[in-house]
């Protein structure tokens, strides 16, 4: 056990899909307390190397890259950790790969977590409908039209599927995502 954290996710491999442009915290705060709580993480993106981060106003710090998209598969992770960020996801949402990846985790009943804009590349998997979402405000249409039910809440959790809206929502949808890894395996999303 770390002095900083617990073991509780400890077994536990997360998948951290993002690119380019993703929201610095929204990546690095929810992996750094994932792995505080015993949980391996995978920085996941289109290129293997380095990504670099977005950090609110400006580019922000690059992030190692532990995996490309075409090395993993949705049986080796227990959850899926979509960042946010305004180039990310509207990069990722345009790759067929990615978009397969997130669909299968939706299918999974695994746990899927998405913040910001990160529910845009949720959206190109047609498996929101019916689903209680949030995000960053200018999504809501997008959602709504993808036959979500948005809601303005820091976090919201529909059958593993955990969503929020901003930066400051960070340590609910962080604690959200530990609890929900722990209740296990919820039913298939479709």
């Amino acid at each position: 056990m770390s002095i900083f954290g617990s073991d509780k996710l400890k077994g536990k491999k997360i998948a951290i899909v993002a690119t380019d442009g993703f929201e610095q915290s929204e990546l690095e705060e929810p992996k750094k307390y994932l792995e505080g709580e015993g949980a391996e993480t995978h920085v996941i993106s289109l290129k293997s190397g380095s990504i670099k981060g977005w950090d609110e106003k400006d580019w922000g710090n690059k992030v190692d890259v532990d995996k490309t998209i075409d090395q993993v598969s949705v049986a080796d992770y227990d959850a899926l950790v979509l960042p946010g960020g305004q180039m990310n996801p509207d990069v990722l949402r345009t790759e067929q790969k990615v978009v397969a990846f997130a669909a299968e985790f939706m299918r999974s009943g695994k746990v899927v977590a998405a913040i910001c804009h990160g529910p845009w590349t949720l959206i190109e998997t047609g498996l929101l409908r019916g689903h209680k979402v949030t995000s960053w405000p200018s999504l809501k249409t997008d959602l709504t039209n993808a036959g979500a039910h948005w809601e303005d809440s820091e976090v919201v959790v529909d059958k593993g599927l955990i969503t929020s809206r901003n930066p400051s929502d960070l340590p609910a949808f962080n604690k959200k995502i530990v609890e929900e890894i722990l209740e296990g395996k919820h039913a298939p999303r479709s």
